[in-house]
């Protein structure tokens, strides 16, 4: 699917037989984008989803209705364990993206991290710990640098 022009009917298609359930027509996808499973990554309503996204999924993955992910976004909810003895082991933590959240360009969401309806991950972000509702994180480590609304 990556190596030549697609239309949008023709990626969700495909993602429909990747992921196992069926991609709603709102949802928008700009190629490539990749996966390493595909199975455990559940995509809601008018998501779009720019080019180059990386979805590490095994731990599971999910976007919820209306989430923006920008260009090079990776979403990543597989770890491998500290102790060297245990290293080639994956320890497995799920992602949440919530409804109306926005990833910026180059952000990086590690597992186990839960993104809260509304909030925004600035571009180049490393988000490491969960984002609460309406507020925006920056840097890396990802850190609430705003609130959004009631200003």
């Amino acid at each position: 699917m990556n190596s030549r022009p697609a239309s949008q009917r023709e990626i969700r298609h495909i993602l429909n037989d990747v992921t196992g359930q069926k991609i709603d027509d709102s949802v928008e996808i700009r190629l490539p984008i990749r996966s390493d499973y595909g199975a455990n990554l559940k995509i809601g309503k008018q998501v779009f989803i720019n080019s180059g996204a990386m979805f590490t999924d095994l731990g599971g993955i999910e976007l919820e209705d209306k989430v923006l992910v920008g260009p090079n976004v990776t979403i990543i909810s597989v770890n491998h364990p500290l102790d060297p003895e245990k290293r080639h082991g994956v320890e497995l933590k799920s992602v949440i993206i919530k409804e109306n959240a926005w990833l910026g360009a180059n952000a990086t969401i590690l597992p186990g991290v839960t993104v809260g309806e509304n909030a925004v991950v600035a571009p180049g972000a490393v988000v490491s710990k969960d984002v609460p509702v309406n507020t925006v994180v920056a840097g890396v480590p990802a850190k609430v640098i705003k609130k959004i609304g009631g200003e």
